[in-house]
């Protein structure tokens, strides 16, 4: 029995520790869609606003069950060891004038229950707690419409900045193949007296500096999709393959009918938040005037006594004797000597503020939204330019390294024409992120969506 008991167990660990190793091996591969709709969900951001709505919801009955009737019970025991003595005068029991005799009262042991019913009649606070409860939700839904816009974009700026790592690797390798074998034929050429040593250093410092890109690139790499993973919601070191490029992303992204979308700023998630601030102040200072208006409440409880030598609780034998009582409170604030004023003057502040908050708000929207439209237009402009530019540096390129070993050209205006191309193609890189993170960023700003249950 012992044997299969030690099997069962081995077995069961072994299998935990597969399915553990499965687990961490798991591997993934996403479009940019897919990785914004997994993002999503698993986020820990979002997750957390998504935890948030429900205790949003949790807190909403709270409010609501505190004007419902509430019932609590006790029991107590007490067993008296050592019963106190209470002294009387010795004549009541037909004793000498000026002496006491001591007398116990009552049982060594008892035992009493109590139930008591509690209900609130009347109570302002609890009526703007009520009218509060429609604003609480609200703030924890703009809130998570808020995280989800915020995740949307951070996914995408780590998706985009992996494309843009991997592209840059690729370049790089492809412009250090092709300047290596510049370099070995030039050295071929000097060594064969036919050029002179400065043109091969100054090919080798462009190289060696190619190099070195390279290997900050590909550490980059590596930075960029543990970044994406984090976005996701996956542990750093999960295998993740994305099945987008950058030139397409950009183009699909290329949308100049976007610049000419209007929305009403009130419907921007910004604003509205602001406009929950506002309506959360306003229900601060309803609720300290309620605080000036009487209180009512009531009770009902019904209890037991039983008393006893010995412990004979639960016996049939035992005697208990009942009682029950009726009550109604009625609580009036008379005077606080400007205390619950001062309270409400504080709050109606605060109240003044959010408002003008609001209005500052409405005002930043506008601005933001037309800052991003801006920003969005250079980004397409500046894609095109960054295209033509690299056309221009190829070609430049190209032509001083048919000089350069025709003896037209020196190194120098070569290693010129090559760090103009290796700009160029980064610039090109940048701007097709540009143009998709800006995108976004603008996308979020004219976003009226709103969080419902079913989402």
């Amino acid at each position: 029995m012992n044997k299969i008991s030690t099997f069962i167990i081995a077995l069961f660990f072994t299998l935990g520790s597969f399915a553990q190793e499965q687990e961490e091996n798991k591997s993934y591969s996403f479009s940019l869609q897919q990785a914004v709709e997994f993002g999503l969900k698993n986020n820990y951001s979002s997750q957390i606003s998504t935890k948030e709505i429900e205790k949003s919801l949790k807190q909403k009955w709270e409010i609501i069950a505190q004007g419902l009737p509430q019932i609590s019970g006790n029991v107590d025991y007490q067993n008296q060891l050592k019963q106190p003595v209470t002294l009387l005068p010795a004549e009541l029991a037909g004793g000498e004038p000026g002496t006491f005799v001591p007398v116990r009262f009552g049982t060594q042991q008892n035992l009493s229950g109590t139930a008591t019913w509690n209900q609130l009649i009347f109570d302002p606070s609890y009526i703007v707690g009520i009218q509060s409860v429609k604003t609480l939700l609200s703030i924890s839904k703009n809130a998570k419409t808020k995280t989800d816009q915020e995740v949307k974009l951070a996914i995408i700026n780590a998706y985009g900045n992996v494309l843009l790592s991997r592209e840059s690797v690729s370049i790089l390798k492809k412009n250090i193949e092709t300047l290596d074998k510049n370099y070995r034929d030039t050295q071929k050429i000097f060594e064969n007296g036919l050029a002179e040593e400065e043109h091969v250093e100054q090919l080798e410092i462009t190289l060696l500096g190619l190099k070195n890109n390279l290997s900050r690139s590909e550490r980059m790499q590596d930075i960029s999709f543990e970044m994406l993973n984090l976005t996701l919601g996956l542990p750093v070191d999960t295998e993740v393959t994305l099945t987008e490029d950058l030139d397409g992303l950009a183009m699909e992204y290329f949308d100049l009918g976007l610049l000419a979308t209007k929305i009403p700023v009130e419907e921007n998630i910004d604003y509205r938040i602001a406009e929950n601030q506002a309506e959360s102040a306003k229900i601060f200072v309803r609720l300290e005037q309620a605080k000036a208006l009487p209180t009512l409440t009531s009770f009902v409880n019904y209890g037991f006594q039983g008393f006893s030598e010995k412990f004979t609780f639960f016996k049939d034998s035992q005697e208990y004797f009942t009682q029950s009582i009726l009550g109604v409170s009625l609580n009036i604030p008379i005077f606080s000597s400007g205390l619950r004023g001062a309270r409400t003057q504080q709050k109606k502040i605060e109240y003044e503020q959010a408002l003008l908050q609001l209005e500052e708000t409405k005002n930043k929207v506008q601005l933001e939204i037309n800052s991003a439209k801006s920003d969005y237009e250079f980004s397409l402009e500046n894609y095109q330019t960054q295209k033509r530019n690299l056309e221009l540096s190829e070609r430049i390129e190209n032509k001083n390294q048919i000089k350069f070993f025709e003896g037209l050209a020196s190194s120098f205006e070569l290693s010129e024409a090559q760090r103009q191309l290796y700009a160029a193609q980064q610039e090109l890189l940048q701007s097709m992120l540009n143009v998709i993170t800006n995108k976004v960023a603008l996308e979020n700003l004219l976003d009226t969506s709103k969080y419902s249950d079913e989402n």
